[in-house]
Parts: C-alpha cells; structure tokens; sequence
C-alpha cells in the first residue's frame, strides 16, 4: 500500500522529501487504497487490519472510512469494523459491462475457432463475476448470464485465478467462501482443493470437471497481469473432449497475453 509522505493529514500537500506521483492526489490514492485492501479482506475488515495493510495512521484511516461511508462506499458493520458498501455495486457493474464490451474481439475468435461459448470472468473480493460471454455456434450451448456470480471453488475461471495467489491468499478466499456442494463433483475439501491449484498452477490452465453444472466442461487461463480477470471456453461434456482441450489452451493463452498486452496499452496511454 502507498505512504509515500508523512503526516497523517489525508487532505495535507505532499511532502518535499516525498512527492506523489506527478498529477496524482493523496488523498484519493489512499482512499482507493483502502477500498482494495478492504476488497482483499473479502469485504469487511478492522480499522486496526487496514492500519497494518496499509501503513496509514488510524486517524488518517478513520477520516478517510468515515467519508467513503457518508456517501456510501463503505457501511460501518461496528465501532472498529466496516465493509465494502452498496454504492460499489453500480460502479462495478458499469466497469463489469465496459470490460466485456472491450474483451468481446477476443472471445469472438475463441468461438470462431472452437466452435463453445468463450467466457471472460473476474475476481471481485471472494467471488467470481462473469463480465461478458460470447455463445458458442452449435445449436446446443452454454449459457451464463453475464453479471451472474459464483464461487470461486466450483469454477475453472476462479480456480485459475487463485493459482496466481500465493497459497495463505488462497486459504483467505476460501474462509470467505461457502464450499458448497453443486454437484458430486464439486471439490468441498480444503486440502483437496490446495492440491487442485497446485496441478492448476503446473499445468498453467484450469478445469471444472462437471464441477458447477452436471454434464457442462470448462478450461480456462488467467490473464496475467493487474486485472484479475481469465478466459474460459465452456461446453457439453460429449464436446469438450480432451482433444478439444488440448486445442483450446494455446488459443486461451493467446487471447490471455493479447487482453493483457492491450490493457497495458491502455494504462500506458493513460499515464
């Protein structure tokens, strides 16, 4: 977390010895700091947690929680604990929608290439959000509804995801996380599921074997880079052979590297 200069005003002018970036406020910087370090939580956290995180003074941390709480960012839960509030909602659901519509080019070639549905997810706190979906071309297909969340334990998409997480992360998202049973598939084991993103994070791709909806197959790759985002393609298990996986990893790792590569881009473009 960013506490590049002293003082705990969050409305104070930077220092000499320790400038902002150039353009940058302070004051917002560690305002959207808290926000994702609460997002990282799972959405509640303690005024003494973010203080640890965030490197931030608790006076400092209480000026800036009690203003994003006045305009509903975040909800107080007790007198030292708040969560994630429901002003968020809105916001990321246009972002969601916005992501989607950029990454769609590229769930489009997926299709055109395999034939199944291409689907691009993110990680928001503990679940995953599906954010766009492009259908496949056969006449029976897989359908998820864009916005739809889910947890990440029973999906290919969230399960490459925590793979980028080193493994103390992954068993924080898991306590958030009801391992519920969907199907007889569904991995409800702690250990199990460690050692499923141990083989996830060898093979570089993840599979949801019938694992949220009996008789549906899913392979997916993680991008890999700030957005915590992957790609999966998702069809009938009589389709989604072992031949048919193998073919779709290269082209997920393409697509993966190619919306990596743009939204780098983008924030270069943007600095």
């Amino acid at each position: 977390m960013r506490n590049s200069e002293s003082g705990d005003d969050a409305g104070a002018a930077p220092s000499e010895t320790a400038p902002a970036r150039s353009g940058t406020v302070q004051a917002v910087e560690r305002a959207v700091d808290l926000l994702e370090a609460m997002a990282d939580a799972g959405g509640t956290v303690s005024l003494s947690d973010l203080a640890a995180t965030s490197g931030l003074p608790l006076p400092t941390i209480h000026r800036l929680v009690r203003t994003l709480a006045g305009r509903g960012y975040v909800r107080q839960q007790s007198p030292r604990e708040y969560a994630l509030g429901p002003r968020l909602v809105r916001i990321g659901d246009t972002a969601g929608r916005l992501v989607g519509t950029w990454a769609r080019p590229r769930l489009v070639e997926l299709v055109d290439a395999l034939g199944e549905s291409a689907n691009l997810a993110l990680l928001e706190g503990t679940q995953i959000v599906y954010v766009a979906q492009e259908p496949g071309r056969h006449s029976m297909r897989m359908f998820t509804e864009v916005g739809r969340r889910v947890s990440p334990h029973c999906t290919a998409v969230g399960k490459a995801l925590l793979a980028r997480m080193p493994d103390d992360k992954v068993r924080d998202v898991l306590r958030h996380t009801d391992m519920v049973a969907h199907t007889d598939q569904t991995i409800t084991d702690v250990g199990v599921f460690a050692a499923e993103i141990d083989e996830v994070r060898a093979l570089g791709y993840a599979l949801d074997e019938g694992e949220q909806e009996l008789g549906v197959r899913c392979v997916a790759v993680a991008l890999d880079g700030p957005l915590p985002a992957a790609v999966s393609i998702s069809g009938p298990t009589t389709r989604m052979t072992d031949d048919l996986i193998a073919s779709a990893v290269p082209l997920l790792r393409s697509a993966a590297d190619a919306l990596t590569d743009e939204m780098a881009r983008h924030d270069a473009a943007s600095a």
